[in-house]
């Protein structure tokens, strides 16, 4: 699921201008991986949010929502992540934490479409192995 949810990422920051311009293109392959390692991590560990398993893709397609929980636990350890480990500054990782909800919501829909069979909802709800994680 790493590989599927890393092109995710790269599509949509090639394609939101806002965070495409503020990173060089030395920084770019850098920031996806550890956006992506983020964002698998914290799916991997969905049984610990409210809902479990079961709760996972509603969170996902609500991901735009203020008080959502699976948006607010990815969004402020990544921050911290990229602007230590690559030293952005707050307007960048303030771009990329605003992206976060379209990009979990643009995975909750891809999994949803039976027409997209890159990402599935089984996907979602495997445990994924450690190994295909890069470490944060």
């Amino acid at each position: 699921m790493f590989d599927k949810i890393l092109e995710l990422v790269k599509e949509h920051f090639e394609n939101n201008p806002e965070i495409k311009s503020k990173l060089t293109d030395e920084q770019k392959d850098a920031v996806a991986t550890e956006v992506a390692t983020h964002l698998t991590t914290g799916l991997t560990n969905h049984e610990a949010l409210p809902g479990g398993t079961g709760g996972i893709l509603s969170m996902l397609e609500n991901a735009g929502s203020a008080d959502n929980p699976l948006t607010n636990a990815m969004e402020s350890g990544l921050i911290n992540s990229l602007a230590c480990k690559f030293g952005l500054s707050h307007a960048v990782t303030g771009a990329i934490a605003e992206a976060l909800p379209g990009l979990l919501q643009k995975f909750a829909l891809r999994a949803k479409d039976p027409n997209d069979k890159n990402i599935t909802t089984t996907d979602i709800t495997r445990p994924i192995n450690d190994k295909t994680i890069p470490a944060i």
